[in-house]
């Protein structure tokens, strides 16, 4: 962005502008009430499209995933309106096109599509070790089994597995990554979007808090510590996809790896402490946790991906672009 696009960019908002402690970012007055509002107005509607429908059954039952699917998918797809309606309401007239923004382009594609769950299976290297070995099924076996058309068929005909996989991973990145960061970027910059967006991901999945409680599955205690850990993890996994989409510019590698983290669950630790092959297993976690930490900027350096969209609406602060 030039010198005078960036003043351009933050003349279209209002005449005043007010200074962001966070590295001298400049940000147009009012703009970042006008995105965090239309952040939690998303976030709110993507959480009520799923209470819509009234039924006393438990929320892994067909019929009420079936229902869910409906009303989020159409939340999924309007959301970009909210976007649409933000740009036309605070005049910010980014470069890229609203889908380029929301991370939906050609360019860089195969890599976003692969480094991004390398680097993730990396991170999960000692819990798929841990998967390999306690599989009813030796390895080459396993990889056979994922080319069976047979076995896929089995998949997308399982609700819960289509919902964890394919239809949650693909409708939380679209509406929590890719719809609210290009609002959150111009007001807080890449850097501070990229914690802020997940606070928004995080109270989202306080809704399955709600429903323990509504099934009275646990006791009010066991509910609070679900709730607790719950937004932890979902506001870890969240910066770290938020990241992801910032650093390479496209929506493919957050859903696979949402998708990824989705199947394998929070490591279990526990487990592979009392594993008979517990040396193995602890050591791949360990080397996994290295590798992650020694790929984690190389493996999404924008190089791969080409021009992030996204960093055109970071005006001075691009460090996280770069």
């Amino acid at each position: 962005m030039s010198e005078d696009d960036d003043f351009t960019f933050h003349s279209m908002f209002s005449d005043k502008v007010s200074i962001n402690n966070n590295d001298g970012f400049v940000s147009p007055d009012g703009l970042c009430w006008v995105s965090v509002l239309s952040c939690l107005l998303l976030a709110c509607s993507y959480v009520g499209s799923l209470y819509v429908w009234r039924s006393e059954l438990p929320r892994d039952h067909p019929a009420v995933i079936k229902r869910r699917f409906t009303s989020v998918l159409i939340v999924s797809a309007l959301s970009p309106v909210f976007v649409w309606a933000w740009k036309q309401y605070t005049g910010v007239r980014p470069g890229p096109s609203l889908l380029a923004l929301m991370g939906i382009r050609l360019e860089g594609v195969l890599a976003a599509a692969t480094l991004p769950l390398v680097l993730t299976m990396a991170l999960f290297l000692g819990p798929l070790v841990q998967l390999v070995l306690d599989s009813p099924w030796g390895l080459v076996d396993g990889i056979k089994l994922g080319f069976d058309p047979w076995f896929w068929t089995l998949c997308v005909s399982d609700m819960r597995w289509l919902r964890n996989q394919v239809v949650a991973p693909l409708t939380e990145e679209l509406v929590f990554r890719a719809c609210m960061l290009p609002m959150l970027v111009p007001c807080a910059g890449p850097t501070t979007a990229i914690f802020v967006c997940p606070l928004f991901f995080g109270v989202a999945h306080f809704h399955h808090a709600i429903e323990l409680l509504r099934f009275r599955q646990v006791s009010v205690s066991g509910i609070f510590l679900s709730a607790v850990f719950q937004f932890s993890y979902t506001a870890v996994f969240g910066a770290y996809t938020a990241f992801i989409f910032i650093r390479t510019g496209h929506l493919v590698g957050p859903v696979l790896c949402h998708s990824f983290c989705n199947y394998m669950g929070f490591p279990a630790v526990s487990a592979a402490l009392e594993h008979p092959q517990r040396l193995l297993i602890v050591s791949c976690y360990l080397l996994g946790v290295v590798l992650f930490l020694l790929l984690f900027f190389p493996a999404t350096d924008p190089f791969f991906y080409g021009s992030s969209p996204i960093c055109s609406l970071a005006g001075g602060q691009r460090a996280m672009c770069s």
